[in-house]
């Protein structure tokens, strides 16, 4: 089972539809669903695990708006997102010769049977004896990783896969250590590049760690609650401005209806410059005693 279990859609405001997260088996989605539920309290969310075939196939078909997806998967028609890698491990007996080393690589593993398919882990398959000698067994009784790692369990063979999954499926008869020429796994996060919706951009921004307040998504949601946020900000010098505007063509009015007639707004700044203009004049005569 993943780090968390299918979870039904949290509370909401009604009539808005949960978004929806699927993930791949070992995967924790708790940091990004908790700062969901702090910036998009109205949007509830429905979060559940999904099998490797499933983990696309849950965006294609609607029945997720993201997944959560372990590389490498067809990545026709998605935007994918790759956000951290994993190391790969080796799950063997609590008695086998690699639980005494803290590391192995797959030369060390060569002589063992592997209880998955060989492609899954092609460093081990180019250098596995089983396959060279062609005495590879068929792999019985496995239908999940838990029946796999049972069968490790009872000295069957080894598996290997990311540590996120082997902790998880991890046994008292069982240890598990890195294998450090095996390439690592990527975690992903997908969804349909033609199906990006403002929520999909917030959840996005979230899992990129972009703060509340740079939210683009947020923004829109904002402005789709209410339009009049869209209109522009007015300075205090713009606010001013019109201010004495508004004030200046109510004076005119005003004046108009008594029947005065009033210099227009450009005549009296041309006045008030003369005005200036012959008190520096008077000024510059008292100095100079009356010269220029």
């Amino acid at each position: 089972m993943g780090d968390e279990q299918a979870t039904p859609a949290t509370q909401a405001t009604p009539g808005i539809r949960p978004f929806s997260i699927a993930f791949a088996t070992g995967v924790t989605v708790t940091k990004w669903t908790r700062l969901w539920a702090e910036r998009q309290p109205a949007v509830g969310l429905n979060v559940f695990p999904v099998e490797p075939a499933q983990q696309v196939a849950s965006v294609l078909d609607g029945t997720a708006d993201v997944s959560f997806v372990r590389l490498p998967v067809d990545q026709a028609g998605l935007s994918v997102i790759a956000l951290y890698s994993e190391v790969q491990v080796v799950v063997v007996p609590r008695d086998h010769p690699a639980s005494a080393v803290e590391s192995v690589t797959v030369a060390d593993l060569a002589d063992e049977h592997l209880l998955q398919e060989p492609d899954l882990v092609p460093e081990w398959r180019d250098v596995a004896i089983e396959i060279a000698s062609g005495t590879r067994r068929a792999l019985v009784g496995i239908r999940s990783m838990e029946d796999a790692v049972e069968q490790v369990a009872a000295g069957v063979g080894i598996v290997i896969l990311p540590q996120a999954i082997a902790r998880l499926n991890s046994r008292k008869d069982t240890v598990y250590r890195p294998v450090t020429d095996v390439a690592e796994t990527q975690v992903a996060l997908v969804w349909v590049a033609e199906q990006t919706t403002p929520l999909i951009e917030e959840f996005v921004g979230i899992v990129r760690g972009r703060s509340a307040s740079s939210s683009r998504a947020a923004a829109a949601l904002e402005e789709q609650a209410a339009p009049d946020a869209r209109a522009k900000k007015i300075g205090p010098v713009a606010k001013a401005k019109a201010k004495a505007r508004a004030a200046l063509e109510a004076e005119e009015a005003a004046a108009r209806r008594a029947g005065v007639k009033k210099p227009a707004a450009g005549q009296v700044v041309r006045k008030k410059k003369q005005s200036d203009a012959a008190n520096a004049a008077q000024a510059r005569r008292r100095k100079f005693g009356g010269k220029r």
